[in-house]
């Protein structure tokens, strides 16, 4: 990346605003270059109030920040990389906020653009921080993208995005961006015609040789037939998460507001221990003008062992790699013990490690992995991380002595555990589901719509020998929700409980949603499903089944879940 250097200082300007309580606010111009470093000066001079309200505001233009100029600092991070994937956990932060309190960043419509793999932003450590009004988009997406333009049975011609940078080596095609370069990888499919995204073969793995046709025109060779895809778009990524889209962590109050995040590289936006989340109208969708298909690299938003509330209201979701929404906490297995009190847990799938998942205070319960049932609930007089793998924790009481010789038995943390409202947003063009969730505390789902999901539109999990996510649902609302052209089962509540001793969640509603089929997408089933097991009180009523054909229902498969009430 190319800038040109300006000094930085002259551009920032603070004047205070009278009131009932003082804002002190910070003005801050575009700067020709990189703005990496005058946009932290303007963050870090906020930190000097020392907690009064300061408000940073942008003036309209572009703002570009790197990796390079970006402020490298330790984060692990939930659902991100294994160690093995990636060792160091070094993020690359464009703007810092660390220990600060009632700061606003408005954007006033800016355009913040990133240059290279990084994290665009990260708020640590914070009370009562909101972001709004702005742009984030990538020079160098790590997404590349190509429209295939021509195929025969041994070879495919695509275009090359513009924004998609490339080099042949040796007959093989490498992705590049600023300081990164990947080949292979994974693929998705966009079909304009259908307006889905599909995971597929990579074009690349496959390929026996590429040539350039000419510039931003290229023709693979395949060693075997692919299948026709003439007029979509490949969209294509490395698997490695070692950024993310922002970050929240150990902080409390955050609200992002009014957000265009046009691209969203290596991971979404991850909230982990955290209290009293909001996100309002982010619209998270390719610029328009762009051309490009492809929003993120991965979920848009991952809600990962947070407490209080949790909003996510009025937010429009497309273009995604993975889960749009994803709440859930983390299962620690028990691997050790001292006495009876006193246990050793470990993370245990290999992309979540190295953050604090219990505090001194906090309220556990110790889990069957097998059934999902609490067995045992205490509070922990104290909770160290010893290890990045491994914590200690003390508890208030023993362990009787038949739940510490349980085979794979896991520590839950109830008290990090949020409630959860999601309305009035909207799901489309992402490769799984829209909303996946599991958390004890209330949640209501209401008056969202969901497009074309190839999965469950909503999945209830909980596990604790895959993903470790906890936990149970115990107060769950689904209403008034459209799902249009959704595969079945639409809703899925699926406990990962091998043995069967009781139900894992309860109390669940699901009343007055539209499950509608258009008839214009194929494959085509006129009749919707929903699917749970081991509920405990189960309600399905005044939903409604929309088809051209006659016949279409709303099926529902019930296991081991009583009572259910089907209306």
């Amino acid at each position: 990346m190319k800038f040109i250097t300006c000094a930085a200082a002259a551009l920032l300007s603070v004047m205070t605003v009278s009131g009932a309580e003082k804002t002190t606010v910070i003005n801050v111009k575009p700067v020709k270059g990189d703005a990496t470093v005058t946009l932290q000066k303007a963050i870090d001079r906020a930190a000097k109030m020392k907690g009064r309200a300061v408000e940073i505001k942008l003036a309209p233009g572009v703002y570009n920040i790197s990796r390079t100029k970006a402020t490298p600092r330790l984060y692990f991070v939930s659902n991100t990389t294994t160690v093995q994937e990636n060792p160091d956990n070094t993020k690359h932060v464009g703007l810092l906020m660390r220990g600060i309190s009632n700061l606003t960043i408005d954007g006033g419509g800016a355009k913040i653009i990133t240059h290279g793999e990084m994290t665009p932003w990260a708020i640590d450590s914070c009370s009562n921080v909101t972001l709004r009004n702005f742009t984030i988009d990538a020079a160098d997406p790590s997404v590349p993208e190509m429209t295939v333009t021509a195929q025969d049975m041994t070879s495919m011609t695509a275009r090359v995005h513009p924004r998609s940078k490339y080099e042949i080596r040796d007959g093989k095609l490498y992705w590049q961006g600023e300081g990164w370069e990947f080949t292979d990888g994974i693929a998705q499919i966009y079909s304009p015609t259908d307006s889905t995204t599909l995971r597929t073969d990579s074009p690349i793995e496959f390929s026996q040789s590429v040539e350039e046709i000419e510039p931003g025109l290229v023709k693979f060779t395949f060693k075997r037939k692919m299948p026709d895809v003439t007029g979509m778009t490949y969209q294509m990524r490395h698997s490695f998460r070692t950024e993310v889209a922002g970050l929240i962590c150990n902080s409390s109050d955050v609200t992002l507001e009014s957000l265009n995040l046009q691209f969203m590289g290596n991971f979404g936006i991850v909230a982990q221990m955290s209290n009293n989340v909001t996100y309002r109208k982010l619209r998270c969708a390719p610029d328009a003008e762009s051309g490009r298909t492809c929003t993120g690299f991965a979920d848009f938003l991952q809600v990962s062992g947070c407490g209080g509330h949790v909003a996510i209201e009025d937010c429009y979701f497309a273009g995604s790699h993975d889960d749009p929404i994803n709440v859930h906490g983390t299962h620690l297995r028990i691997v050790g013990h001292e006495g009876a009190n006193k246990l050793k847990v470990r993370f245990m799938h290999g992309q979540t490690r190295g953050f604090r998942a219990f505090f001194a205070g906090d309220s556990v319960a110790i889990v069957d992995s097998r059934s999902l049932q609490r067995r045992n609930i205490a509070v922990l007089k104290d909770a160290r991380l010893i290890s990045d793998f491994e914590m200690e924790l003390t508890l208030d009481r023993d362990v009787p002595a038949e739940l510490l010789k349980l085979k794979d038995a896991v520590v839950e943390n109830i008290t990090w555990s949020p409630s959860v409202n999601i309305s009035r947003c909207y799901f489309t063009l992402t490769p799984t589901r829209g909303i996946l969730i599991t958390t004890w505390r209330p949640v209501v789902i209401e008056d969202c719509t969901f497009f074309r999901c190839p999965m469950s539109s909503v999945l209830i999990a909980d596990d604790a020998r895959s993903w470790y996510e906890s936990g149970p649902a115990h107060n769950v609302v689904i209403k008034d929700n459209r799902f249009i052209d959704c595969v079945s089962p639409v809703i899925l509540v699926a406990p990962e409980a091998s043995v069967n001793d009781g139900p894992v969640h309860e109390n669940i509603s699901i009343r007055n949603n539209t499950f509608e089929n258009t008839g214009r997408f194929k494959p085509s089933n006129p009749s919707a499903e929903i699917r749970a097991r081991l509920v405990k009180n189960l309600e399905v009523k005044g939903n409604t089944v929309i088809a051209p054909s006659r016949g279409a229902t709303l099926k529902v498969n019930t296991e081991s879940c009583s009572p259910v009430t089907i209306e």
